[in-house]
């Protein structure tokens, strides 16, 4: 493929990876059971449990090696590790213990290190800010078969590790797939959580076609033999990632086996009625029509496809009358790239003007 073919199809791939602006008994006992399974050893391959009822078994999980992480730009911080459906979920919590915490949830096919020119900013107002990896990103495991994957696994595998580590008086910021996790979480355990900001996201249920473009994105993750991770998300930014930036978002995937996650995940976005996770995203939207908590829409000017995507949830969500919500300029799909600081600041603002109710 030449240079520019590859350019031109990079910039299609980013574009529709954007596309995603547009609960029960049952899921409680799953969430459960998810965190009462066992821990995972220090092995590369093992027996894990999947958190959904009849799923099968987890019988190979990846791990990245801790060398491919060394020398990382700007992003220093000590990795934790929580045990979930015996699997090890990454995450980083730097700041007061007994603040308040700030909760940065990356999409694919990124991981923590996207937010690594937010978190200074939080570290300086007093913040505590924790920043997961989602399983398949990151240092967190990843299991190698494609059926070990699924949108209600991930909520489920991320809902329990939140509550292992009783996390509370949460602040969320998500994106990209971060929103289609974080507002689930929000969704199902409203009690945990102080105020959300929602950027280029959102909480598709399959009644409304996605764009071409993201057709393109999905057909292109699933199938091509080349999956470049860090020039993908180079496409995805407005201003110009360096080769160790780009090396950053490489290094969780040694080889093209830990890719599973990454390549699965536009499949995932419910595109059609007869999604399986419809109703459950359904039901997350009965939750927000009646959110009265602080929500923040801080959506990019330059990210295609969910430019416009802020105003139905402006629109639709009580707690979203009257806050500042912000277009962030000469910003693409990963504005945390392209604005990190300028964001951050603008959701420590948000804090500070929203102060939780007592009692």
């Amino acid at each position: 493929m030449k240079d520019t073919t590859r350019r031109e199809f990079l910039k299609t791939a980013a574009i529709g990876a954007a596309a995603l602006s547009v609960s029960s008994a049952s899921y409680a006992e799953q969430r459960t059971r998810a965190m009462q399974e066992p821990a995972a050893g220090n092995v590369h391959n093992h027996q894990a449990r999947s958190p959904v009822g009849q799923s099968p078994a987890i019988s190979t999980v990846l791990r990245t090696p801790e060398e491919r992480f060394a020398d990382l730009p700007q992003f220093a911080y000590t990795p934790r590790y929580t045990a979930v459906g015996g699997l090890r979920i990454a995450h980083i919590d730097e700041g007061p213990r007994d603040a308040a915490p700030v909760l940065l949830m990356h999409g694919e096919p990124t991981w923590s290190f996207l937010y690594r020119r937010m978190i200074p900013v939080f570290l300086a107002a007093g913040c505590r800010v924790v920043v997961p990896d989602l399983v398949g990103f990151g240092r967190s495991d990843k299991p190698a078969g494609e059926a070990d994957y699924s949108y209600l696994n991930h909520v489920l595998w991320m809902t329990a590790w939140m509550e292992r580590n009783n996390l509370r008086r949460i602040t969320l910021f998500c994106q990209d797939w971060g929103s289609l996790i974080g507002l689930r979480m929000a969704a199902e355990t409203p009690e945990r959580f102080d105020r959300i900001i929602l950027a280029n996201g959102g909480l598709p249920t399959g009644a409304t076609p996605m764009p071409f473009a993201f057709t393109v994105w999905r057909a292109f993750a699933r199938y091509s033999p080349w999956f470049p991770v860090g020039r993908i998300v180079k496409a995805g930014c407005v201003h110009e990632l360096g080769p160790a930036e780009v090396a950053a978002y490489n290094a969780p995937f040694p080889s093209a086996e830990y890719l599973v996650a990454a390549r699965l995940f536009p499949g995932f976005v419910p595109t059609a009625p007869d999604d399986p996770e419809r109703q459950n995203n359904e039901r997350a939207w009965d939750v927000f029509r009646r959110w009265d908590k602080p929500f923040l829409t801080l959506f990019s000017d330059r990210d295609p496809i969910t430019r416009g995507g802020a105003r139905i949830w402006q629109q639709l969500v009580p707690g979203a009358q009257g806050q500042p919500h912000r277009i962030i300029r000469d910003a693409g799909h990963f504005l945390q790239e392209d604005k990190g600081p300028e964001v951050a600041q603008a959701v420590v603002a948000f804090m500070r003007a929203t102060p939780p109710e007592a009692g």
